[in-house]
C-alpha cells in the first residue's frame, strides 16, 4: 500500500515538472509573437485616433507616462506622442472611467495640441450585453460622436449625457455606462488643455526609444 503511494506521488510529481517544463517552453516559443501582435492591436488602436498622415514616428514607441486624478485611477497612464517632422502634432492619452455599470472602463481619447478630440476608443470594458456594451465599435458607433470636439469651461455643460441637460445620447436602459464615459473624456481633454506643454517635454519614459 504504502509503495503504490510512493509510486503514485512519484508519477504525480513527474508529470507536474513535465507540464510545467511544457508551459514555459511554449511561453519561449510564443513570447515574440504575442508581442507583435499586442503591438499590433496596439498600433491599429493608435490609427484610429490619432490619422496615420498626422505622424510619421513610430507612434507606439513614443510614450510617457502621465499621473493624475483627471485619469481615473492613480496609476500613471500611457500617453502617445504623434510627431511629423521633428514637431508635435498630437496625442493619444489612456484613461479609467471608474464608475462603470459594470466596472472600471478603459478609454483611449487622441487630441490635437489644441484640445481637438480626433477619435476616442474604448479598451477594455465589461457591460452588459445589449446594453452598455453599445460604447465598444464593434456594437455601435456611439464612440464616434466625440471626434471633433472640445472641452471648455464654457461648455463644460454640454459635456454630459441628454438626460443631464448635455448633448451626448444615453443607451435605452443604460444611461450610467455612457455617462461614465462621457465624463472620462471630458476629463482627459480638460488634463491634456491644463497641461500639455509638460506633458510634451516629459521623458518618454515607457514603450522603449523611438530612435
Amino acid at each position: 500500500m504504502l509503495n503504490a503511494i510512493k509510486k503514485n506521488g512519484a508519477t504525480l510529481a513527474l508529470f507536474a515538472c513535465a507540464s510545467t517544463g511544457l508551459v514555459a517552453f511554449t511561453n519561449f516559443l510564443t513570447k515574440d509573437t504575442i508581442q507583435e501582435q499586442e503591438q499590433a492591436q496596439l498600433l491599429s488602436v493608435l490609427n484610429q485616433v490619432i490619422a496615420p498622415s498626422m505622424h510619421d514616428n513610430r507612434l507606439y514607441k513614443s510614450c510617457t507616462l502621465v499621473s493624475d486624478e483627471l485619469l481615473g485611477t492613480s496609476e500613471p497612464m500611457p500617453t502617445y506622442i504623434a510627431t511629423k517632422d521633428g514637431q508635435p502634432t498630437a496625442l493619444a492619452i489612456e484613461s479609467i472611467a471608474p464608475d462603470g455599470y459594470n466596472g472600471t472602463i478603459k478609454l483611449i481619447v487622441g487630441l490635437t495640441l489644441d484640445g481637438t478630440i480626433t477619435g476616442t476608443r474604448v479598451l477594455a470594458h465589461k457591460e452588459t450585453p445589449g446594453l452598455g456594451d453599445k460604447i465598444d465599435l464593434r456594437v455601435s458607433d456611439w464612440i464616434l460622436t466625440f471626434a471633433g470636439k472640445r472641452v471648455s469651461e464654457e461648455n463644460l455643460a454640454d459635456w454630459n449625457v441628454r438626460k443631464d441637460g448635455g448633448q451626448f445620447d444615453q443607451f435605452t436602459g443604460a444611461t450610467i455606462t455612457p455617462r461614465a464615459v462621457v465624463k472620462a473624456v471630458k476629463n482627459s481633454a480638460l488634463l491634456v488643455n491644463r497641461d500639455i506643454d509638460t506633458i510634451l517635454t516629459q521623458p518618454r519614459n515607457c514603450g522603449g526609444s523611438d530612435e
